[in-house]
């Protein structure tokens, strides 16, 4: 792990969370060197504040166009075969 490729990616952060400001059209080419930095080097990723992960997981939802769960789903509780009659059917 050098200390350099950590302020490469601190430094792609910050310019990853200037553009989710300005919503430019660079984002998915800082995800994509970001990610392709932290492939080669798995360690720097200890080095990354809880606030530098949220900026990439808020990059991530806005190019995907995806929502991550925030709570589970409840299910519905479904009826015990013994207790379902005719006017379930």
């Amino acid at each position: 792990m050098s200390a350099e490729q950590g302020f490469e990616v601190r430094e792609k952060l910050a310019s990853l969370e200037a553009a989710l400001l300005q919503d430019t059209p660079g984002m998915p080419e800082l995800l994509r060197d970001i990610h392709r930095t932290l492939k080669a080097d798995p360690d720097v990723v200890t080095l990354l504040s809880e606030e530098e992960c949220s900026i990439l997981v808020q990059g991530l939802k806005q190019v995907t166009k995806t929502e991550i769960a925030t709570k589970a789903v409840k299910k519905k509780p479904k009826k015990a075969l013994k207790n379902i009659g005719l006017e379930d059917l």
